[in-house]
């Protein structure tokens, strides 16, 4: 029975397959938690007549998955060949060539972009050009990788499906957390803004960020202790919680602090920790997943949990963390969510610095755009959660910051030198986001707000006067947003102009670094799911289509691929192509070709039109699979060696061109042999009047030293290196002649004995 898919994962996986046959690429977008390993699954489930390469960080994340699979019911999948991403790196090239898959799923693909890895995906990728590949991730970018986006580098832009960790929340596909927020170091960031604050040039900046810093570090003194927080809040007191740590060191140190701060809850409690990359290495791991006492169990760990791997039953995580990638971030929260649970997940944000207490406002607004968009498109009933309960003890430690940071950010003619003398070392006022001085000035934050008070968002007053200062140093006054639909369409401008239409590939950069091909994939796809409203807006959707933009690319590609078709079958008489063809304008013909056969083997007539089916059969389109069109072309072959030789016995070495016949023909034997042989490949063979029985080897072996004995005068002397037709006849001689004599476990028949010693064989008895 076929395992029935999570609605939202059913969803995305038939926008997967549509996207893999249309443009062999499609990437999956889904926060940790919600089961998008089983879309891989279910690929492989649905073809399972076809090899498909999983790819991989760890062989323990694929066990765990697949363990999760069959415990929600899916059946055993054995045309899986398992990859890590660092045993792909190891391969040689008969390796490589040995894989031969049909299809390829990158899992955790955004670890695909390491250096290391990225090679042995490059080899990959240049050995298997054509074969489909599906991307399974959390996220599709590197944030401290220079924000390298991976769907775009390995997919070219093609995301079938994309959801966000709130979205999610809001959907009801993960149940909402309840989330507290609170602070364990903050000593050496105080002692840092002291430092800052000494710094500042004013005499009233400085008194005013004293006060400021003052309130702040007894606000921070007098929040309640951890010991407290946990206490209150960890609802389930003989629960599963995972406590991520940075480093080794620092989780000896909190492992210590247990019993201070967990002691109210259970002195007894047990304690794991695990600080491999492969848990299933730790036999601590393997104990904590058993352990089903009445006890408060921790599970102390640094990286080993951040993705892939899933623990039934966690009750809640503890974050003690610096600040870190929002990767890592999303995969440690969701750890405790999943679209299996029934109960609330609790969630400890236990900061290491005063200047990460904004995190969870990531997920807040990824909750508040999914709730505008399905509010402002009718899809109210899609709305399961619309918040989630936030215990929030450093809100008071927030404004302060919030004020001590405005302070310190100085008055507007000292923030204005300070722009000014950015612009005059780096030539514009171009930089990176949150990009502070060596001073400290949050001089990005700045900019952003003078465009925020320009625009009316924000209460403030900005001068016409201070509008032309900033215009003298090229400030851009539009969003971020804004600018780059200025940039791309500006590029798509251009290449209209030089090419008359909008239809570059995928791939397609221009010359000044646009990735335009992807630009343009990802607004179809947006336009397509309905989503993305407040970029892609009716405005510039208009703009677009004066330029010629195909919005359908599915149908714009059958057009222009079927006119290929039709240019090939000219040429050829059929659309027989290999599946790496590519025709002289860089049509890639035959991968179109190969994957309308594959998808018609499994969707039969949904796949097309009937006047598509009707326009490629008047061009001699073939149906049949890639295997039956390479049956085809090597019966094809044998006919064209018959009519020439007139030999009906095709030497097992001969090969025709690039086709090897007499291997082919000799397995085509062995299946007729064995009742394995199609019955209308069976009947096409008998009709060339061949004899498709196989000759007994000792039967073959006799005849060919018999043949041997009678052309050279009957004698059985025969060179010790002489091969016919696969046999080494001098060694297959002495093993008669030792068998015959009794010296070999398997012994003559006496009609054997007799036959071999009519062409002249002696034993010596």
């Amino acid at each position: 029975m076929a395992m029935e898919l999570y609605s939202h994962n059913k969803t995305a996986y038939e926008k997967a397959v549509a996207m893999l046959a249309d443009t062999g690429k499609a990437a999956v977008i889904h926060p940790t938690g919600t089961g998008k390993s089983f879309i891989g699954f279910k690929l492989c489930e649905d073809n399972p007549d076809k090899r498909i390469l999983w790819l991989s960080p760890s062989e323990y994340i694929f066990h765990t998955q697949l363990e999760n699979w069959k415990d929600a019911g899916g059946g055993e999948l054995k045309n899986i060949v398992f990859l890590t991403y660092a045993k792909l790196m190891l391969l040689d090239e008969k390796e490589l060539s040995e894989l031969r898959p049909a299809y390829t799923i990158y899992d955790e693909y955004h670890r695909a972009g390491a250096n290391c890895w990225g090679q042995g995906i490059k080899r990959l990728r240049e050995q298997y050009p054509d074969v489909p590949m599906l991307g399974l991730s959390a996220t599709n970018i590197r944030y401290l990788d220079n924000q390298r986006d991976m769907a775009e580098e390995l997919f070219e832009g093609n995301i079938a499906s994309e959801m966000t960790l709130g979205e999610s929340i809001v959907r009801g596909i993960l149940n909402p957390p309840k989330y507290v927020l609170s602070v364990f170091s903050y000593e050496n960031d105080l002692l840092k803004y002291e430092d800052k604050v000494k710094k500042a040039k004013s005499k009233v900046i400085r008194d005013e960020a004293t006060a400021y810093l003052e309130a702040l570090r007894r606000a921070l003194e007098n929040a309640e202790g951890l010991d407290k927080i946990f206490d209150k809040h960890m609802k389930d007191r003989h629960g599963k919680y995972i406590v991520f740590t940075p480093n080794h060191d620092s989780m000896k140190d909190y492992m210590e602090l247990a019993e201070d701060w967990f002691g109210k809850i259970d002195k007894d409690m047990h304690i794991y920790s695990v600080y491999s990359d492969d848990p299933a290495a730790s036999r601590s791991f393997r104990e904590f997943k058993s352990d089903n006492s009445d006890h408060l169990r921790l599970l102390y760990c640094i990286d080993a949990l951040n993705e892939g791997v899933h623990v039934e039953d966690i009750s809640g995580v503890i974050l003690l963390r610096p600040t870190i990638s929002p990767i890592i971030y999303k995969q440690q929260i969701g750890r405790a969510l999943s679209a299996s649970k029934s109960r609330e997940p609790v969630i400890f944000d236990i900061v290491n610095n005063i200047e990460n207490l904004y995190s969870i406002d990531t997920i807040k607004d990824e909750m508040h755009n999914a709730i505008f968009y399905y509010r402002s498109h009718g899809g109210e009933s899609l709305i399961v959660n619309d918040t989630f309960e936030v215990i929030d003890r450093l809100m008071e430690c927030r404004e302060l910051f919030e004020q001590l940071e405005g302070c310190l950010s100085a008055s507007w003619n000292s923030m204005y030198a300070v722009a000014e003398r950015y612009f005059n070392e780096h030539g514009s006022l171009n930089m990176p986001k949150g990009y502070r001085t060596d001073e400290g000035y949050s001089l990005w934050a700045w900019l952003q707000t003078q465009r925020r008070v320009r625009s009316g968002k924000v209460n403030g007053i900005l001068t016409d006067e201070q509008i032309e200062k900033l215009d003298k140093l090229g400030m851009r006054w539009e969003s971020a947003k804004d600018a780059a639909w200025s940039r791309y369409y500006s590029a798509a401008e251009e290449y209209y102009k030089k090419n008359g239409d909008l239809q570059p590939l995928a791939s397609y950069v221009d010359d000044n670094g646009i990735r335009l091909g992807a630009w343009l994939t990802q607004l179809r796809s947006a336009r397509k799911l309905g989503m993305n409203s407040s970029y892609l807006t009716p405005e510039h959707i208009e703009e677009l289509d004066k330029l010629g933009m195909v919005w359908d690319v599915y149908d714009f590609v059958f057009e222009r691929n079927y006119h290929a078709a039709v240019e090939y079958y000219h040429k050829h008489g059929d659309l027989k192509c290999k599946s790496d063809y590519v025709d002289e304008s860089g049509i890639r013909l035959g991968a179109w070709i190969s994957n309308l056969r594959t998808q018609y083997q499994k969707r039969g007539s949904d796949l097309l039109t009937e006047e598509q089916f009707r326009m490629l059969n008047a061009v001699g389109m073939y149906w049949g699979s890639k295997y039956d069109i390479n049956w085809d072309n090597n019966y094809d072959c044998l006919v064209s060696y018959l009519k020439r030789t007139g030999n009906k016995d095709v030497p097992v070495k001969f090969k025709e061109g690039d086709v090897a016949l007499g291997r082919w023909y000799r397995l085509q034997r062995e299946l007729y042999s064995r009742g394995e042989l199609r019955s209308d490949r069976r009947e096409r063979l008998l009709a060339l009047g061949l004899d498709l029985k196989i000759e007994d080897a000792w039967e073959t072996k006799f005849r060919l030293t018999k043949e041997y004995s009678e052309s050279h005068g009957g004698s059985l002397n025969v060179p010790a290196n002489l091969i016919i037709d696969g046999v080494w006849l001098n060694k297959w001689i002495n093993e008669q002649r030792l068998a015959g004599e009794g010296k070999r476990k398997k012994k003559l028949t006496d009609d054997q004995r007799r036959r071999l010693e009519s062409i002249g064989m002696v034993f010596r008895t």
